[in-house]
């Protein structure tokens, strides 16, 4: 399986407070990947690293031959890795539709656009019910969603998501977890940052475990769930 994603020492500080220290990730085509780990272990700091949302202080991030690290965060996304902030970050008084095509604004392919919003649409109907109402009034799952579907209409090649179950129902939780793993299926690659270790697992080909900025543990995510360190730890043991 080939990587389409290689991180290699990979170092995030602020100021003079190293965050991620040294961290190396493999992304596999087609994948979902989990990066997991408690609240402070550097997860999203590790995600916002690889879409140049933050600067790295060492390593790279290869994608397509190309070091991410070197590019704005534009470019990044131009070049297909897409990142679904935590906290979702839609535009509440746009309206649904007007939100969704935020995520289109580096394309030309009308055609595929319009294939894509229909894609979306299908993935969650909810979003194609309420598409000329105000984001804003979407509940915190339907957010969420609409999160997902903006980050879909930029057709990445990579979706960087972190934290999708945060603050969320555990109905609502379950049900974007699969649509996750529907989205998948279609080939996309996944990298998946959450605290709620047994679900990211669950869903992931493969997981690395962070704790206090660095990858303490890695295998499949079957591995990883099956793991007493990882039980202990994580799953309540």
């Amino acid at each position: 399986m080939s990587a389409i994603l290689q991180v290699t020492d990979l170092s995030v500080a602020y100021g003079q407070i190293e965050a991620v220290k040294g961290i190396d990730l493999a992304l596999n085509e087609g994948e979902i990947t989990a990066l997991v780990g408690a609240n402070g272990a550097g997860k999203s700091t590790a995600l916002l690293a690889i879409s140049g949302l933050l600067k790295a202080t060492r390593g790279q991030v290869l994608f397509d031959g190309t070091d991410l690290t070197t590019l704005a965060p534009h470019q990044i996304v131009g070049r297909g890795v897409v990142q679904v902030a935590e906290g979702r970050a839609i535009l509440t008084t746009l309206t649904v539709s007007e939100n969704l095509a935020l995520g289109t604004y580096a394309r030309k392919d009308k055609s595929g656009i319009t294939s894509d919003l229909d894609w979306v649409y299908t993935l969650f109907p909810v979003l194609k019910n309420r598409r000329d109402g105000l984001a804003g009034n979407l509940s915190g799952g339907e957010q969420q969603m609409l999160a997902i579907g903006r980050a879909l209409m930029a057709k990445p090649r990579v979706l960087l998501l972190d934290e999708p179950s945060m603050g969320l129902a555990p109905l609502m939780v379950q049900e974007i977890f699969r649509i996750l793993k529907e989205i998948n299926k279609t080939g996309l690659t996944i990298l998946l940052v959450e605290q709620n270790v047994r679900q990211a697992l669950r869903i992931a080909q493969r997981g690395y475990v962070l704790e206090t900025g660095k990858v303490v543990l890695t295998g499949s995510g079957q591995d990883l769930l099956d793991d007493p360190k990882v039980v202990e730890a994580y799953l309540g043991g």
